[in-house]
């Protein structure tokens, strides 16, 4: 495995718009109970914010930035996201893998039903963030994750990074807003195909030992420990972005991104 400097070497150098990630992988599964009543019949993605599902602005933004694959993995009241989105458009080709046990697994188990589907450098999304599109604009390359400066309402997991911006450990559960070296995740990952292959058989230990109720970032943690996964922290401070988690959330981030807005969004929602 790389040292951390070397790894900077590699990835840091010479990308360019030419070799971009191309395919996204949405997970798509929860029943977003945290919304509800909003999802009682159907999915979080297509929760509205200010008159936009959240999946109509993903699907925008993915087009705008040249993805041409989009890969979403389905659970609860996966026949209105197939409805409302089909297989293509404009460009963009879309393909399902459904979670019959969304209910009762959590997104290792999700994300795992992805690894025969996607064989290339990917881009991960949740759908649980309303952000500006351009923020995205730096996560078309691989092996990096979103993150931004702690704030008194975020909660959830965070990582350290060293002086190369490399994670150098994930912090699961961490709510202290006062925690200065540690920076919150935004769900939002690349991978290159490497990676991938070493998430994957990863994955295929925890699911085969029945562990399949633990968030993916265990995984990465696991990883990030034994320097077997890098990742390079892009930050997502610069423009706005909300996490919703609750109906208050959803308030909060229709405040920040109001109807009237000419800037573009997508939007995730646990």
């Amino acid at each position: 495995m790389p040292t951390n400097i070397e790894y900077m070497h590699i990835n840091s150098g010479n990308y360019n718009k030419d070799n971009s990630i191309t395919t996204a992988l949405l997970l798509a599964a929860g029943t977003g109970s945290r919304l509800y009543p909003l999802t009682k019949n159907s999915p979080k993605c297509l929760t509205l914010v200010n008159e936009k599902s959240i999946l109509e602005r993903l699907v925008t933004n993915l087009k705008q930035q040249g993805f041409k694959r989009l890969v979403i993995v389905t659970g609860y009241k996966k026949e209105c996201i197939v409805e409302f989105l089909g297989d293509k458009t404009e460009g963009l080709s879309i393909e399902y893998i459904h979670n019959p046990l969304y209910n009762s697994t959590n997104n290792i188990y999700s994300l795992w039903m992805a690894r025969k589907i996607i064989n290339e450098s990917f881009v991960l999304l949740e759908s649980d963030l309303v952000i500006e599109t351009s923020l995205l604009n730096k996560m078309i390359y691989p092996d990096r994750i979103a993150v931004a400066k702690m704030q008194p309402w975020l909660n959830g997991t965070t990582v350290t990074l060293n002086d190369l911006n490399i994670v150098t450990d994930f912090h699961l559960g961490t709510s202290d807003p006062h925690a200065d070296i540690c920076y919150k995740t935004v769900n939002i990952y690349s991978f290159s195909i490497s990676s991938w292959r070493r998430i994957i058989k990863k994955m295929n230990q925890f699911i085969s030992e029945g562990s399949v109720n633990c968030y993916y970032e265990t995984i990465f943690s696991k990883m990030v420990d034994e320097e077997t996964l890098f990742l390079e922290a892009i930050s997502f401070d610069e423009k706005p972005w909300y996490e919703i988690d609750t109906i208050d959330d959803l308030a909060e981030a229709k405040k920040l991104f109001p109807l009237d807005s000419s800037r573009e969004v997508i939007c995730e929602i646990i």
